[in-house]
């Protein structure tokens, strides 16, 4: 694993730092089964990654309409957070990835880390649209996400949807 990319890195950067995770994840999973070996995987090798990811885990869906902490790396997450709840729950129920600039001007985002400024949320699908987990990454900083890391998580989540069972387009922000 290499040193994480530090803060105000250009877009190219976080772009190829993604790709080289990307490739890990590829030769890390390859031939695994396990959802939960797999879910790890991915939160510890994103991060250690990206200097911003304070807070990196999934959240799986439980049973209909609830979300539970899966696997993760920072502090405590939520234990549990219905799809009415949070930026999390919005992102469950709309199959949309969430891209939070300013926790406090989102009047979804429930409180986890008072450190908390901005957070990106992303869905993993099965190849019939089915929400089975989200991605949650949070950052100490404002803006710390765009779109880059939207589609670049995107494309991680839905290879890892893939193994778990099949694939879903992941529609960005506004889409």
């Amino acid at each position: 694993m290499e040193a994480p990319l530090m803060r105000g890195q250009s877009r190219a950067d976080r772009r190829a730092r993604y790709r080289e995770v990307a490739e890990r994840l590829h030769a890390l999973l390859d031939g695994e089964r396990d959802e939960v070996a797999m879910l790890a995987t991915v939160v510890c090798e994103l991060h250690h990654a990206f200097e911003d990811f304070d807070w990196t885990g999934f959240y799986r869906v439980t049973s209909p309409g609830l979300l539970k902490v899966g696997p993760y790396q920072g502090g405590h997450g939520c234990l549990t957070i219905p799809f009415e709840r949070g930026v999390c729950g919005r992102a469950a129920r709309t199959a949309q990835v969430q891209l939070v600039e300013d926790v406090l001007a989102d009047e979804a985002h429930i409180a986890c880390s008072a450190t908390t400024r901005s957070e990106i949320v992303v869905p993993v699908c099965l190849a019939d649209g089915e929400v089975v987990a989200v991605l949650d990454v949070d950052s100490d900083r404002p803006a710390a996400f765009d779109e880059v890391d939207a589609a670049e998580l995107g494309a991680i989540c839905a290879m890892l949807g893939a193994r778990l069972g099949g694939s879903c387009a992941v529609r960005a922000p506004g889409s």
